[in-house]
């Protein structure tokens, strides 16, 4: 499998616009953070002095025992007492603009492309459903080991070789997201991704 690398003149010979300054590196930030906060599951909780379970009354008299004041055993002040400002379920989720999320797309798949990461390939499949086959189709085109496979659709046969190798990841050019094209080494497209990528990038 021959695979070549997807320059800038190649890009916006195919419509693809592209940023070839600084700009969208805050939306990159920002639509980065939306996604690992929307992932965060945030089901951490612990109980308060109110919610702890423990009696409610003096542990001790208010006075002649020589030991200081206590109101009740679940004070935060005690082994086994409740806790203080400790975390409670919440949603992490970080609302971003439609239009903010599409300009980190683009300043993403755009640094890919200037930076020469990008291989583009006629088409990805394997015959059988082997690891073997599926490491030596990628090995092919490009002998990094952290590596995205963007194409229009995949069939049963290369999910099934792809799925025990850790360091290649396949999507689709209608799925793949900002995070996925800058978490890789090499981008491999496929000739059918490059067209829905390039509507994406409009």
């Amino acid at each position: 499998m021959s695979a070549k690398i997807f320059t800038a003149e190649a890009a916006k010979a195919a419509s693809f616009e592209l940023i070839e300054n600084g700009r969208g590196s805050q939306a990159v930030h920002e639509a980065i953070v939306a996604m690992r906060a929307a992932r965060r599951s945030g089901t951490a909780s612990v109980k308060t002095k109110a919610t702890v379970n423990l009696s409610g009354s003096k542990p001790w008299k208010q006075k002649g025992t020589g030991r200081a004041r206590a109101g009740y055993a679940s004070s935060p002040v005690w082994v086994g007492g409740g806790v203080v400002f400790g975390p409670h379920p919440r949603d992490y989720t970080k609302k971003i603009s439609k239009s903010t999320r599409r300009l980190a797309f683009l300043k993403a798949l755009s640094s890919r492309i200037l930076a020469g990461d990008v291989l583009t390939i006629e088409g990805f499949q394997v015959a059988e459903p082997k690891t073997k086959q599926f490491i030596s189709l990628v090995k092919s085109a490009t002998p990094e080991e952290k590596v995205l496979i963007v194409a229009d659709k995949f069939d049963e046969t290369t999910y099934k070789a792809a799925r025990n190798v850790q360091w290649a990841f396949l999507v689709t050019a209608a799925d793949v997201n900002t995070e996925q094209l800058l978490n890789c080494k090499k981008l491999i497209v496929t000739s059918g991704a490059l067209l829905k990528l390039a509507e994406r990038t409009k």
